[in-house]
Parts: structure tokens; C-alpha cells; sequence
């Protein structure tokens, strides 16, 4: 019960968040945020449930961005649809890299994404005539306004775009439940606790290694579209091996193969870095001790012990001492 409470006072907090708290700067690493839960928690589909590390998200995330900026500056398609259209890009690449690449396991898969993520780099670099190089691909429309009547949601006020992003987060969470609570997801999460286990009973875990490797970059597409679609603007940087790195590192930090922890996750590797600007020199030093300091006493993650601490605060003892909770 305390459970849908809190997951209920979340939903209202992120509802209420704009009007709380005002200001345009607050907004916008929302929805930097957001954007990057959604990165997280498709890391989280292959990483946290699955057991594979892919070091390639950022590199998926700026194939849909890149699909879906060109679709509606060159192609002249709606916005709408090409955010929509982006994630089948990104899984169609996924799919010709994940093919062979998921023959191998373990650190060579990781490996592997790694210089997938590398090859994605040096494309939109060198492709100029295409994505612009490093100088950048301008001018990325917003989605058009939404009239009802007399009413307008117009997608250029950056409040506007918070509920889109949030919106879609939602979307995905429900997306990444129902394909976790499925029998795919039972199979995932057997392939994670051991794989020679589950061939040996005749599971065919590469096409379900596979499903999760596409599933998870089709996220991270997304989150590209979304991304490229509020900047307006994008350039390869977003969208290097560092970047797929904190997406691993938020799974990580907020706890791997849970549906919370990859936003806890990354709401801290956006909002952290921004709060230790006020000691710019030591900024990076501090970041990186803390998340060590996360890593061996919290191994877990911090979204698991917060639910323990939620769980010891809102419990209750019963008459033979064993904690029952509400």
C-alpha cells in the first residue's frame, strides 16, 4: 500500500513540477533528465535484465536524433511522425549490428557495442553532407501545436515540452513493465542469472538476446527524436562513448534490474553535475569519489535502499517481532 502511495505522490510531484518550481533553467534539466531516463532504462532492459553491458546507447540515441531531425527538415515530414518513425531506424541498426555481435558473450559483447558506438561517432562526424559534421544539423523543428478548439499546446514553450517528455517516459515505463512482467522478460532474466543453463533447456537465448538489444536501442532511439526535436540543434558530442557511459552508470548507480532505479539513475547524473558546479575545481573530484563511495557500500544501487529504508519506516512490528508490512 505505502508503495502506490509513494509511486502516486512521484506521479503528482513530476505533474506539479513546473509550476513549482518556475524557472526556465529548473525545466530544462527536467527534461535533460527525462530524456535521459529513457536512455537508462532501455540500458537497463539489456544490462539489468538481460546481463549484458552495452556500451552503445548514446550511439543509438543519435541515430534516431539524426533520423529524425533529417526526416523533418529534408524529407518534410511532420515532426510527429518522424519522432514516432525514429526508433524503427535505430532498431533496423540495431538489428544489422546486434546479428552478429551477440554471438559473443560477456566482456567481448561489451566490447563489441564499444566500438559499435565508435563507428555511430565517427559517421556523423564525417558525414558531413549529411548530418553536418561537427559544426551541427540547425534549425530541428518543434512538434506542431496541438489545437483543440480554442485551445493550443504549442510545443515551443519549454513547459509544454516537459509534459511531452514526461508523457513519453511514461509511455515507455509501461512499455518496459509489460515486456518485463512477460514471459520474454522471465526468459531475459534467466539468460541473466545463467545462460548455459537456460540453452541446455532449449531456449533459443540468442533471438532473445537479440529482441532485448533492439528493444533497449529502439528506446534509446527515441530518446534521440525527443532530444533533437527540443535542442533544435544537435552535433555529434551528445552522442559520444562518454554519453553511453553514464547511461550504463546511472542503471548502476539507481540499481540494476529494477523498473525505478534507472531513474533515479539518471535524474542524479544530470542534476549532480549541475549542483557541484559551485566547487568547479573540485567538481569532477567529488563527483567521481561520491559514486565510488555509492558503488561499494550501496552495491544494489540507491533506488533498493531507499525501498529498504521506506519499507523500515512505514513497517510495523507484529506480536512475534517479525516486521509485517502494510
Amino acid at each position: 500500500m505505502i508503495r502506490y502511495v509513494l509511486i502516486l505522490a512521484v506521479i503528482a510531484g513530476a505533474i506539479a513540477f513546473p509550476h513549482l518550481l518556475t524557472s526556465n533553467y529548473f525545466i530544462h534539466l527536467a527534461i535533460l533528465a527525462m530524456i535521459w531516463m529513457i536512455v537508462a532504462q532501455g540500458a537497463n532492459v539489456i544490462q539489468g535484465y538481460t546481463g549484458y553491458v552495452s556500451i552503445a546507447q548514446a550511439g543509438f540515441m543519435g541515430i534516431g536524433a539524426y533520423s529524425s531531425a533529417l526526416l523533418s527538415i529534408e524529407a518534410g515530414f511532420p515532426v510527429w511522425i518522424a519522432i514516432l518513425v525514429s526508433p524503427f531506424f535505430t532498431a533496423v541498426a540495431s538489428l544489422i549490428a546486434g546479428y552478429p555481435s551477440l554471438r559473443v558473450k560477456g566482456h567481448y559483447f561489451a566490447i563489441v557495442t564499444l566500438a559499435m558506438n565508435m563507428v555511430i561517432f565517427i559517421v556523423l562526424v564525417n558525414w558531413i553532407p549529411v548530418t553536418g559534421g561537427e559544426s551541427g544539423l540547425p534549425g530541428i523543428p518543434a512538434p506542431e501545436p496541438i489545437v483543440i478548439g480554442d485551445f493550443e499546446l504549442n510545443f515551443l514553450r519549454r513547459n509544454t515540452y516537459y509534459y511531452l517528455v514526461l508523457a513519453a517516459l511514461a509511455l515507455v515505463m509501461l512499455l518496459v513493465v509489460a515486456v518485463v512482467r512477460s514471459r520474454v522478460g522471465l526468459v531475459l532474466q534467466a539468460i541473466r542469472q545463467n545462460e548455459t543453463l537456460a540453452e541446455a533447456a532449449g531456449v533459443a537465448c540468442w533471438r532473445y538476446k537479440l529482441f532485448s538489444f533492439v528493444f533497449s536501442a529502439s528506446l534509446a532511439g527515441f530518446a534521440g527524436a525527443l532530444y533533437a526535436h527540443y535542442q533544435a540543434f544537435i552535433s555529434p558530442a551528445p552522442f559520444s562513448v562518454d554519453h553511453s557511459l553514464n547511461a550504463i552508470l546511472a542503471v548502476i548507480l539507481g540499481g540494476s534490474g529494477t523498473l525505478f532505479g534507472p531513474l533515479v539513475g539518471a535524474a542524479l547524473t544530470v542534476a549532480l553535475p549541475e549542483v557541484l558546479r559551485v566547487a568547479e575545481t573540485y567538481r569532477l573530484i567529488i563527483y567521481g569519489v561520491g559514486l565510488v563511495i555509492v558503488v561499494i557500500f550501496l552495491p544494489r544501487g540507491l533506488y533498493p535502499w531507499l525501498a529498504d529504508l521506506s519499507r523500515g519506516l512505514f513497517g510495523r512490528k507484529d506480536g512475534n517481532g517479525a516486521e509485517a508490512h502494510r
